[in-house]
């Protein structure tokens, strides 16, 4: 008994160290992420970690369901898409067509109601919201400096910096994507309190708008300008501008860093479901109309879908692009596989959310696994005679 006392007051002290240690490190913020994430079992963010963190509510208008499609759930899933969803941890696993639901399945006891977090989808929104700030006179264009809302961006290559460089993922700032490392800035931003402070400590060590790196940091600045410009907390312009216009059948939240300093987590961390995200999709396919009312301008919408690099084909102002068998999809994409595929022509929106995807050797690289929700769909879609 007294060696066990012994041993437990040795394994206080360690920790007390422990603690004191990340203190004077300023690496406190992996309290949190221990608290949240790694006691849980998990070594990243996870689909229903928002339980965990401090939270806006965003609530809804007048719902708009979605209308079901004449031959709803007429077909069964693939033998292929079934594997791969059972294989990759799918809980939601919806297709659109023309604007009503014609194939949707959910899984592991969830269903159409249940909130996911949405990930890097959220950057969408975000742009999105620049788009509208654009349209309402609050910012005058993509080409309009950062500097004229964070000073703290004036100097050097920094006050070269525009908001479309931050839409466009081309900042040329010091930002490190790494999901799996306790020590990254991405990592930081999740579990840090103070999130402004740490985004005010990001350095512009590139020329600004040259070319295209992913970097949730931009996003995140992008917020705090959208912010500044509007006067508005940004989850309230979400609410205001997007998700009562559209339509949301259910109410959302938004991961603040605290609520003591009520940053949204911009690049990350909107918890809804399958059809409420899939609404943003219909509103770049619609040409920025919703039911015939213009919400974004439609050539903010027709930029947005374009490559800005030539050499990065992929990506254009917050949403990403993608082209299968003489097909073009513009897409939202988020941590572990969460997707909101459209195709315009078409008239065809493919809504996957779950636990993992196919691992990827660099951020944003396209793997096997979102040809496989295209090819997939267009094959149960081709049975619809």
């Amino acid at each position: 008994m007294k060696l066990l006392r012994k041993l437990f007051k040795w394994l206080v002290i360690l920790i007390g160290l422990l603690i004191i240690t990340l203190y004077i490190t300023d690496t406190d913020y992996l309290i949190k992420a221990v608290r949240t994430i790694y006691l849980k079992g998990h070594t990243t963010a996870y689909l229903e970690d928002y339980k965990h963190f401090d939270n806006q509510r965003i609530v809804n208008g007048s719902p708009q369901p979605w209308e079901n499609h004449k031959k709803y759930n007429w077909i069964s899933e693939t033998e292929t898409l079934e594997k791969f969803n059972n294989d990759y941890g799918t809980v939601a696993y919806v297709i659109i067509k023309n604007d009503s639901v014609w194939f949707e399945k959910y899984y592991e006891g969830f269903d159409e109601t249940s909130k996911f977090n949405s990930f890097s989808m959220a950057k969408s929104y975000v742009s999105a919201l620049l788009g509208k700030a654009i349209m309402e006179g609050y910012i005058k264009s993509l080409d309009q400096p950062v500097c004229d809302f964070l000073p703290e961006f004036c100097e050097g290559k920094a006050g070269k910096m525009t908001v479309g460089d931050l839409s466009s993922m081309a900042s040329g700032t010091n930002w490190d994507e790494a999901y799996y490392s306790p020590l990254s800035i991405t990592t930081r931003a999740y579990f840090d309190d103070d999130l402004s402070k740490v985004m005010l400590g990001l350095k512009v060590v590139e020329e600004p708008g040259q070319g295209f790196k992913y970097a949730s940091g931009d996003t995140q600045l992008l917020a705090m300008v959208i912010e500044k410009a509007t006067g508005k907390k940004l989850y309230q312009y979400l609410e205001e501008k997007l998700w009562k216009p559209l339509g949301a059948e259910n109410e959302t939240l938004w991961q603040v860093d605290s609520e003591e300093n009520d940053l949204v987590k911009a690049y990350c961390c909107i918890a809804s479901n399958a059809k409420d995200f899939a609404r943003l999709g219909k509103l770049y396919k619609d040409y920025g109309k919703w039911n015939g009312k213009e919400i974004l301008d439609s050539t903010f919408v027709e930029t947005s879908i374009t490559p800005r690099f030539p050499e990065s084909p992929q990506y254009g102002y917050g949403l990403w692009l993608y082209h299968q068998d003489g097909k073009d999809f513009f897409i939202m994409r988020g941590h572990l596989g969460q997707l909101v595929i459209v195709n315009r022509k078409d008239n065809v929106i493919i809504i996957r959310l779950g636990h993992k995807r196919v691992p990827q050797s660099f951020v944003g690289e396209f793997k096997s696994d979102v040809g496989i929700y295209i090819t997939e769909a267009y094959k149960m879609m081709a049975n619809d005679k």
